[in-house]
């Protein structure tokens, strides 16, 4: 998370650092219409960087991975990159409406033009021409990607829903992108800040047209169709077994994820592998009903039915250089813990000593067995710690249980404020934080 505040903040500095060194401010004085045209610039140049940037990252490019520590951290920045574009655009938009509301009201007398400069440069000559039209067509196509990043931002809105009007953002992008060319001030062409903007904005539009073509991740793609389904009514989980030809999938690290497709109307949703890659076109997936999609699986999905998987995604790797790894599962979070003793077993590794704790409420005694057994074979310590009887884990729980704990590497998949609570509780007692491995699902 430090990463990717880093970054967030960076963005933001060097894009301000940059319109300084354009507007000049310490060499020239300001009326207020002057102070307006410059704080107009200024937020528009966040607004549309932080809205470019966004629109990059939803792309799903491989080499940011490694750089944020995964795609899910990816994810994350791409929303906090929304919301500041979100509140700079509408400072941008209160700065160049609140003037002209204020002349209006007769508050403020606007000031006397003189004739616009001409250019002998085509382009600058063609921005002047349509600066009228791209004024007001970015005032519009604002108001409709505002609208649309709060609606993104509601949790409640189902997700069949925000797939298809997240896809209208993109729409509304080219039309800001426009906007934004067009009325930045000619003379930031003779310094960096337009020309950066120039190409965050061609990046952006580039990342548009692989949306709106829906070729995102489309050579990381497999077909293939759903081979078995099995549902646990304890836990409500559902379990999907979906087979491709092994040519066609080139394979997973355990504690990987992937999009996976059923329904194209639906759109792709983020399951972890629970299964490690064998090699024989076949994987599995533990699907918790969370939500109105996931909750409607185990009625409407059948074997036969074509699925596709996009992936694998994910920096939640188990590489560590640190002697012991101490993995919590949460609920549905076991699956990538899973994985790796799936794969541990393929591998015949006992490098490191591992501790697995899995917290669960009412734990089903066939699944448990099956656990243990896995357990045993990999070489992996197994604690099942029911929630209802032996209260909430805790770090307290988990230094006591291991008293290697500052020598170990922690990885945590399960219920955000669960992990959020035991990292906190182990930094609180010594723990080295950035040993804390945590992927981050909430992709909205």
């Amino acid at each position: 998370m430090k990463r990717i505040k880093w970054i967030y903040g960076v963005s933001f500095a060097v894009l301000s650092a940059l319109w300084l060194l354009a507007e000049q401010p310490w060499a020239q004085s300001y009326d207020f219409f002057r102070l307006r045209s410059a704080i107009v610039n200024y937020t528009g140049i966040l607004a549309m960087g932080a809205m470019s940037v966004a629109m990059m990252l939803a792309i799903r490019p491989m080499w940011v991975e490694p750089l944020l520590g995964g795609l899910d951290k990816s994810y994350r920045l791409h929303k906090w990159l929304g919301i500041g574009a979100l509140v700079t655009g509408v400072l941008h938009w209160l700065w160049a409406q609140g003037a002209k509301w204020a002349v209006g009201w007769g508050w403020l007398t606007k000031p006397v033009r003189g004739p616009r400069p001409e250019y002998d440069n085509l382009v600058f000559r063609f921005f002047q021409q349509v600066h009228e039209f791209a004024e007001h067509s970015g005032e519009w196509a604002f108001y409709a990607a505002a609208a649309l990043i709060v609606l993104a931002l509601i949790k409640y809105f189902p997700y069949r829903w925000f797939f298809k009007t997240h896809r209208l953002i993109a729409i509304a992008y080219l039309v800001l992108a426009f906007h934004s060319v067009v009325l930045i001030r000619i003379s930031y062409w003779q310094s960096p800040v337009a020309w950066v903007m120039a190409l965050l904005i061609a990046g952006g539009v580039a990342g548009v047209v692989l949306s709106l073509t829906r070729r995102i991740g489309q050579q990381r793609r497999a077909l293939g169709k759903v081979e078995a389904l099995a549902y646990n009514q304890n836990h409500r989980v559902l379990k999907v077994d979906i087979r491709f030809d092994k040519d066609r999938w080139e394979g997973h690290r355990a504690g990987q994820f992937a999009f996976v497709t059923f329904d194209d109307g639906e759109g792709a949703h983020p399951f972890t592998i629970s299964s490690a890659w064998n090699d024989d076109g076949l994987l599995h997936f533990h699907v918790k009903e969370l939500g109105d999609y996931t909750n409607r699986l185990s009625a409407t999905l059948k074997a036969g039915d074509r699925a596709t998987v996009e992936g694998p995604y994910g920096c939640f790797r188990f590489e560590s250089d640190r002697p012991q790894q101490v993995w919590v599962a949460g609920g549905i979070g076991i699956t990538p813990f899973m994985a790796r003793m799936e794969e541990r077993m393929q591998r015949g590794e006992t490098k490191n000593a591992v501790d697995l704790f899995y917290s669960v409420k009412n734990p089903d005694e066939a699944f448990i067995a099956g656990l243990r057994q896995s357990a045993e074979a990999a070489g992996v310590a197994l604690h099942v710690v029911d929630s209802d009887r032996d209260g909430f884990f805790d770090a307290d729980k988990l230094r006591a249980a291991v008293p290697q704990w500052q020598d170990a590497s922690v990885w945590f998949c399960g219920p955000a404020g669960f992990g959020q609570a035991l990292r906190q509780g182990l930094k609180q007692a010594g723990f080295d934080g950035s040993h804390f491995h945590q992927e981050l699902f909430d992709m909205r």
